[in-house]
């Protein structure tokens, strides 16, 4: 932590009014499509606003209207004060002195939010106030506490590249930069997305101590329900461009008031219990306009009644401080506060299967050669002889932070790396090196081992259409029957339209694209599938949908899983044993169950521990 400066403000004597103001905003393009409608919010010095929503819900484009950041062909209406001054009435000169200076935004990716090209420290030093910057030893001097601000020491990292450094590290140079010239207001947009979850944790708790010490504002965006209800006030749930509820943090958890929360409360997987059905939200977000004039969440909701199409529902008063748009609030109340303890309920925690293993990893050795800032090498272990075996009918849970092992495991497995040492058995098939097979022998495991990646963008062909890309994967099969028959089955069983068969990925979202890898993944009846981090970037509800897919499919053809994820609620829904990684080793492994609810390892109980609540 930095000493206090002379730049830091004083917030001893609160101001007339609150930092942050916004009322009716509204956000079109520019031939009038509108993205977001009515929005109003306030904001106090100290104080953390939630935004939470699908996507498409209209956070991000919430908050880049607050910054005066939108694109070209987007323009937006309405009242924006930042501490009593309306930004909508400032051109974009006047702006300058404010952004940057005084309010600040982090976005989700940190390495596109880096220049690839400058250093760390050239990042924070640009981001320092121009008359600290004009001072090449006080600036090589702030530069390090900024960095040391945020846990990163600046004698290993200044002179690094942002391709150098973690996912986690990137995601600090990032903090550190915004944070370079004290603002009073950081937007943090998705700011722990896909990052492990004490990494996660590090970037929660370091947000939250640099507000308190600096008594700082802050709007967080995200999709994940525990970090907004662990480290937010106030939190506004976001629906097809409006704000359906906004209530203090505590009580939106316990008493949600709106359909459209307690949907998204029960789609969020739980760590404590495992729950016999992950439920979702069918269907997808509309457009804001064609929802205008009627509830905007009617055509998801179970509780549709004709009052709820007739017109728009205003967002009123329901409880103090507590605002709700259903005209049904009061009636539907005792059904979700019934809904909601349901939601804790468990279920009793599928047993291993105690069937013959289809897979046996025995001592399995795999290291690299990393090139050094010096221009050397070293070499650095990946994973150390590491052993277990995947039973049929059983899946297999992989835990650990980044760089534990995981990735390296499956790919270990896929033949995408070729071990240094130890022994990966298929059934019969010695599969230690793909290089080993005959080609007719590695064309069998392939079909019999099939792998679901993180991204399913980049790993389907975007110049093939659906259609296309899961032709290629039935004709494998050499029992594959009609494939246009067998491309609309599968696409019935991932709960797509057959129709989706002549689009492309571009066309579909995060989620469907999701759900083609799958299908196609599934296409040639594989005995193992490996699942790696395949809801990571996923809405809540997305993910509920893509896991609950996937129980049925494991049913439906007793496939084994390999799942590899840092989410332990994901473990503790898809998983009968979980095996936990530290840097490459196993430190714990065991029913899930046992791993989760009685960890033996002080590795394995904080990875629990970082887990918002």
């Amino acid at each position: 932590m930095i000493p206090a400066r002379e730049t830091v403000r004083s917030h001893d004597a609160a101001p007339p009014h609150p930092l942050l103001s916004v009322r009716d905003l509204t956000v079109r393009t520019t031939l009038g499509r509108t993205l977001v409608r009515d929005v109003g919010f306030e904001l106090e010095r100290g104080q953390t606003l939630g935004i939470v929503g699908e996507s498409g819900s209209g956070k991000s484009m919430t908050a880049r209207a607050v910054m005066r950041v939108l694109a070209e062909n987007v323009v937006s209406a309405g009242q924006i004060e930042f501490d009593g001054v309306d930004l909508a009435a400032k051109t974009e000169r006047e702006l300058r002195p404010l952004r940057g200076a005084r309010m600040n935004m982090v976005l989700q990716d940190p390495f596109t939010a880096l220049n690839p090209l400058m250093t760390v420290g050239q990042h924070i030093r640009e981001s320092l106030p121009p008359a600290i910057r004009r001072h090449r030893s006080r600036s090589r001097s702030e530069t390090a506490a900024r960095l040391d601000e945020v846990g990163l020491e600046a004698a290993s990292v200044a002179d690094r590249y942002p391709f150098q450094l973690s996912g986690g590290m990137r995601q600090r140079v990032v903090l550190a930069a915004a944070l370079a010239a004290d603002p009073e207001l950081l937007i943090a947009d998705e700011p722990t997305t896909a990052l492990d979850v004490t990494t996660q944790a590090d970037i929660l708790a370091l947000l939250s101590r640099l507000q308190r010490t600096r008594a700082m504002a802050l709007v967080l965006i995200t999709h994940d329900l525990r970090v907004a209800f662990s480290v937010c006030d106030r939190v506004l749930v976001m629906y097809a461009g409006s704000v359906v509820e906004d209530a203090p943090a505590t009580r939106l958890v316990d008493q949600p008031e709106h359909p459209y929360t307690i949907g998204l409360l029960g789609a969020e997987p739980p760590i404590s219990h495992y729950a016999e059905e992950l439920t979702s939200i069918p269907g997808n977000v509309p457009a804001a306009d064609s929802v205008a004039e009627v509830c905007s969440f009617a055509d998801r909701c179970q509780w549709q009644a004709p009052e709820c199409v007739g017109s728009r529902p205003p967002l009123a008063l329901v409880a103090p401080q507590h605002r709700s748009a259903c005209r049904r609030s009061d009636e539907l109340r005792p059904e979700l506060r019934k809904l909601r303890q349901h939601l804790s309920v468990p279920s009793p925690q599928p047993a291993p299967s105690g069937k013959e293993p289809i897979l046996t990893v025995t001592d399995l050795v795999k290291s690299y050669r990393v090139p050094t800032l010096v221009g050397k090498t070293r070499v650095t272990t990946a994973v150390n002889r590491v052993s277990f075996t995947i039973a049929a009918d059983e899946s297999l849970g992989l835990v650990g932070e980044t760089g534990s092992g995981k990735t390296t495991i499956a790919r270990c497995l896929l033949g995408l790396e070729h071990p240094d040492g130890g022994e990966i058995a298929l059934s019969d098939i010695d599969i230690s090196d793909y290089r080993r097979l005959s080609r007719s022998r590695r064309s069998e495991v392939r079909r019999l081992v099939q792998v679901v990646f993180q991204d399913p963008y980049s790993s389907l062909n975007a110049k093939l259409t659906i259609g296309a890309t899961l032709a290629e994967a039935v004709r494998v099969r050499s029992d594959a029957g009609q494939v246009n028959e067998e491309i609309a089955e599968l696409l019935t069983m991932v709960g797509l339209p057959a129709e989706y068969a002549e689009r492309r990925p571009g066309a579909l979202s995060g989620g469907e694209r999701q759900r083609v890898a799958i299908a196609r993944a599934i296409a040639v009846r594989p005995q193992l599938l490996i699942c790696d981090e395949p809801v990571a970037a996923l809405d809540v509800s997305v993910q509920a949908q893509v896991l609950e897919l996937l129980r049925e499919i494991r049913g439906r053809y007793g496939t084994s899983f390999l799942f590899i994820t840092h989410d332990l609620s994901v473990v503790r829904q898809m998983t009968e044993r979980a095996i936990v990684l530290q840097g490459g080793e196993i430190v714990e492994s065991g029913s899930t169950s046992d791993v989760l609810d009685h960890p033996q390892h002080p590795y394995t109980t904080r990875l629990i521990e970082s887990i918002p609540t």
